[in-house]
């Protein structure tokens, strides 16, 4: 993550994908500098779940195919993936993923190749602070360069979903449920998400903020937002900081780029990016809207507590998730996807229920939830405090 320099780019619509995406990869020293002929390059979307263009919950196909066709002018194959959560990581899947975000389309028009391996590999990670070896899809490991292709969304962990938090899609499948239960705070799940962004080492990050999304993101409960911008940097971080200026993210609410300074990567400031294309006053977005984690969540205003009084006071003052019973179907992916067990079918008519007690809040349920049944709401004391 040694790069620095962030291209901005207004892109009112996804027409305009592709001249954008060129403009920018010239600003900062031509594809050839990020792919050999002959190279397979990965292009790693941020494909959460089988999710259609329009919701702005993955990454979309216009951004893939642009980024596709300029690694197959510098004599690269481009090669489609993901593994997305709340599902296992298998072939029938990966197909369902494929069309329903217009993955499929996106290799038809740009030559790409769409990646069935679902196979995977343990790799060391020789450089983690708190992963010394992680179980990878294949692609991942095999490829001989990876494109991280993030969306811009909002995240009600972690604040904002970037080019860091994109890369935790390496994990196949479900096994990200244990690494939520194993490192259950923010600042601990950011050391994860930093540990997997060293192993991979992206060599291009181009963030999709066309059509980006606020509100409690990533997944349906967020509202999508037409932005008009296209992000391209040589650097996770850098792109990370970057986006989080531009929506007004403060940094005292943005997990990855604390993690970043504690470690001293650089660069985790945006006074520390070298920002290219369009001013960054041109493009931003005061009035960008956070979850609501953000704003009524007093456990960002009370720092990192320790021990039994942390605990506590997290049990206190967290947002809960609580099931709308009137919206769930009884599918199940929350149960799936829970790292703390809390949740079983029991509930009438076979739907969701929740154990307070046994909730990590890590939010797992509320992200992946496809018909916008979990809620997140503040306790009594919590109301009061607020």
């Amino acid at each position: 993550m040694e790069g620095n320099r962030v291209y901005l780019a207004a892109c009112p619509d996804y027409g305009q994908a592709e001249a954008k995406l060129r403009e920018a990869v010239a600003a900062l020293g031509g594809m050839e500098r990020f792919v050999r002929p002959g190279e397979r390059i990965l292009l790693k979307a941020n494909l959460l779940r089988a999710a259609p263009p329009e919701s702005a919950i993955c990454t979309h196909p216009a951004v893939a195919a642009a980024a596709a066709k300029l690694v197959a002018e510098a004599g690269g194959t481009a090669v489609i993936t993901d593994s997305p959560g709340g599902a296992l990581h298998k072939e029938a899947v990966l197909r369902g993923l494929y069309e329903k975000t217009g993955m499929a389309q996106a290799a038809a028009a740009s030559g790409a190749e769409l990646c069935y391996d679902a196979s995977t590999r343990t790799v060391s990670l020789p450089a983690g602070r708190v992963l010394k070896q992680a179980e990878v899809i294949a692609p991942v490991a095999e490829a001989d360069g990876v494109f991280d292709l993030p969306k811009l969304k909002t995240h009600v962990l972690m604040s904002m979903t970037g080019a860091v938090k994109n890369l935790f899609g390496v994990l196949p499948g479900l096994s990200k449920v244990g690494y939520h239960a194993t490192h259950p705070s923010q600042e601990q799940f950011a050391d994860v998400l930093l540990d997997l962004a060293e192993y991979v080492r992206p060599r291009l990050s181009i963030m999709d903020g066309v059509l980006a999304m606020e509100g409690d993101g990533p997944g349906a409960s967020g509202t999508p937002r037409h932005a008009g911008v296209l992000l391209v940097s040589d650097s996770p971080l850098a792109l990370d900081a970057a986006a989080a200026a531009l929506i007004g993210l403060p940094l005292a609410s943005n997990p990855v780029l604390l993690a970043a300074q504690r470690r001293g990567l650089r660069p985790s400031y945006i006074e520390e990016v070298e920002l290219l294309g369009e001013p960054l006053e041109a493009l931003r977005m005061d009035d960008y809207r956070f979850p609501s984690r953000i704003k009524g969540n007093l456990m960002e205003f009370l720092g990192p507590l320790a021990g039994p009084a942390g605990k506590l006071c997290k049990r206190v003052l967290s947002q809960t998730p609580k099931i709308r019973t009137d919206a769930c179907v009884g599918c199940g992916i929350c149960k799936s996807a829970c790292p703390g067990k809390a949740i079983s079918m029991d509930g009438p008519g076979g739907k969701a229920r929740i154990a307070p007690r046994a909730c990590i809040h890590c939010y797992c349920c509320h992200e992946l939830c496809p018909q916008k049944a979990v809620a997140l709401r503040q306790n009594w004391l919590g109301r009061y405090l607020k």
